[in-house]
């Protein structure tokens, strides 16, 4: 048997992959882990009791439009690398566009406040545990990806942790929105990017051990 049949032997039985199974995979381990991680914001932390009110209000659209921002463009940068021919990755400098636009807004707020009021915007009352929070959200959706990743085979595995962790991040952010009462741009930009980046070095750290096959 040369190598053409060989080739055609191993493919001969091979059923074709349904069009979309890769983000439809990552959509369940996504949406699994964002379940499981509501569990600890509504029978723990509570959701935010001025909820209602804060809907309302830009700052908290302004959270959302970044963690959700980060979160989109993360999902397919990890949808490219849960294949063998990820291809490039040069457009992910895109996500650097949220972290501007939020630093823009940022400076605005201050800008408009009076100087001894800056530190208090930057710390805000929940700086200590805010990250934290964040990074432990992350934990139930990085588990769901790892799930995702059992059916799919990803190569670079360094990289394809780095970029669920940073999905599970700020997916975990977005989630933590509905608890946060913060509502200063400089806050979400230093610490929950913190909490964010955290998720993405543990995804780093452990994806070449747990995404192998």
């Amino acid at each position: 048997m040369n190598t053409d049949e060989l080739i055609q032997a191993l493919a001969k039985d091979v059923k074709p992959v349904p069009r979309h199974a890769v983000g439809r995979r990552l959509a369940i381990g996504i949406g699994a882990g964002a379940i499981l991680a509501l569990v600890p914001i509504v029978w723990l932390l509570g959701l935010n009791p001025q909820l209602a009110l804060a809907i309302q209000h830009y700052s908290f659209w302004m959270k959302w439009g970044y963690t959700v921002s980060l979160g989109s463009c993360a999902v397919v940068a990890t949808a490219r690398l849960a294949r063998p021919d990820s291809g490039k990755l040069g457009w992910m400098w895109l996500m650097v566009i949220p972290v501007l636009s939020l630093a823009v807004i940022g400076l605005f707020e201050m800008s408009r406040a009076p100087p001894t009021q800056w530190l208090a915007m930057w710390l805000g009352h929940s700086w200590t545990v805010c990250s934290s929070l964040v990074f432990l959200l992350s934990m139930p959706i990085f588990g769901g990806l790892l799930w995702s990743f059992r059916h799919l085979a990803p190569t670079r595995l360094r990289a394809a942790g780095a970029t669920a962790g940073l999905t599970a991040g700020a997916w975990g952010a977005t989630l933590y929105c509905l608890h946060c009462p913060e509502v200063s741009a400089i806050f979400v930009l230093t610490w929950y990017t913190l909490g964010i980046g955290l998720a993405a070095l543990a995804g780093a750290l452990v994806g070449p051990r747990l995404l192998r096959w």
